[in-house]
């Protein structure tokens, strides 16, 4: 099926974004020559050369130790140690920009714990914030001592102009800051983001699997005991009472009957059958069908994504068309799916009273935001009071592999 396709709503006309979007940067506030920032980035200047001091010495120390004593057993993990203890130098310095200057630099991950022997020599020897922790420690010597003698002497003789020095040598700093004892770029934050996202992974699956059990328990497998104990009854009876015998056997095959299609519910719940056999668009037109709202489905793509990108975008769809279902009081519904570039879109809409949000109680909306996000994608909802409501997902497009 084919249709016209609405973009996506711009970030400017959205009213709730998914969790983790950062929002507008609120306007600056204007400053006083010597208001409180100023009097901090002066303190800040002043204790650059002791601080400085500190840093070149370990720096300098760490270094030429290490190196010196590598021919021996010694020299590389003294120089390991080193590069570790730098990481605290550094830690120390993002502190003190960020309370003096106002700099919020992400701290570094971790290094990897145990290993134990030559891994645990090697992640140290090749750690990139402890070699540029130390490169800052080098270089900020000379610097510490010009920002330390034209602070001080500004303070005496070049009063009036004394704020504008110290903003332009704290831009320096700040920028000396950010560039060598940041994280590393968008590694570092990748690797905050996936571990992040391993732990929504998680606990989806193991509520999933809790889903599972649980219906199992209560639906399929207790209708299950139910109708074994029947039979054995209908087996005692056999002989000495045909007909009531016959009338328990009929009773089993209509319990049967429903612990299959107990089953078949519950396994369409976990990956339909219509999915893996017909594609996106029949499986979500099978939604559609089963929602209590009259819903429409055009699927406008050329080929079959990846199957687990294919299964998340099923499930989207499940969990909307059922707050569409029981929250929206909507006379009509429709569902668009769509492919532009590296992205997969899903966009359902309805009619109903509006209002939804990511942070509202019972739409299960920031939920399912956090399991997108898990996987690259991101959820935006569009629903002001009254209607109409727009909710479009993202995820990434993977191309189904070759049989």
């Amino acid at each position: 099926m084919t249709a016209d396709h609405p973009s996506p709503p711009s970030p400017a006309a959205v009213p709730t974004a998914a969790p983790g979007r950062a929002p507008a940067a609120a306007p600056e506030r204007r400053r006083t020559a010597y208001g409180k920032e100023t009097w901090k980035e002066i303190s800040f200047l002043l204790l650059n050369l002791p601080a400085a001091l500190v840093g070149f010495v370990y720096a300098v120390t760490s270094v030429l130790v290490g190196v010196a004593l590598s021919v021996t057993v010694i020299g590389l993990p003294l120089l390991a140690a080193g590069l570790a203890g730098a990481r605290g130098i550094g830690r120390s310095e993002r502190a003190r920009a960020r309370g003096l200057l106002g700099v919020d630099v992400a701290e570094p991950s971790p290094l990897p714990r145990g290993g134990g022997g030559l891994p645990w020599l090697w992640a140290r020897l090749k750690d990139p914030v402890g070699w540029r922790a130390q490169l800052y420690g080098l270089i900020r010597l000379p610097w510490g001592v010009v920002t330390f003698a034209v602070t001080l002497v500004s303070l005496v003789a070049l009063w009036p102009v004394l704020p504008f020095i110290a903003r332009g040598l704290a831009a320096a700093d700040r920028g000396m800051v950010r560039g060598l004892l940041s994280p590393s770029d968008e590694l570092e934050r990748r690797i905050a983001e996936l571990e992040s996202d391993r732990g929504v992974v998680v606990d989806t699956a193991a509520a999933d699997l809790r889903r599972i059990e649980r219906d199992l328990h209560d639906g399929a497998q207790a209708r299950l005991v139910a109708l074994a104990m029947g039979l054995g009854l209908a087996k005692e009876k056999l002989h000495e009472d045909p007909e009531a015998a016959a009338a328990m056997v009929a009773e089993a095959h209509g319990e049967v009957k429903l612990a299959l299609q107990e089953l078949r519910d519950l396994a369409r719940g976990i990956h339909p059958a219509v999915l893996t056999d017909r594609g996106l668009g029949a499986a979500l037109s099978s939604l559609a069908g089963r929602c209590t709202v009259p819903a429409t489905v055009a699927v406008d793509l050329a080929e079959r994504p990846a199957e687990a990108i294919e299964g998340i975008a099923y499930f989207t769809v499940s969990e909307l068309l059922q707050n569409v279902s029981k929250h929206a009081r909507a006379r009509t519904a429709s569902v668009e799916v769509w492919r532009t570039e590296d992205r997969l879109l899903l966009q359902v809409r309805d009619d109903g009273r509006g209002g939804a949000r990511l942070d509202g109680a019972g739409t299960g909306l920031a939920g399912l935001a956090e399991r997108l996000g898990a996987v690259d994608g991101l959820l935006v909802v569009d629903s002001p009071e009254g209607g109409p409501t727009v909710v479009t997902a993202e995820l990434p497009w993977r191309g189904r592999a070759a049989a």
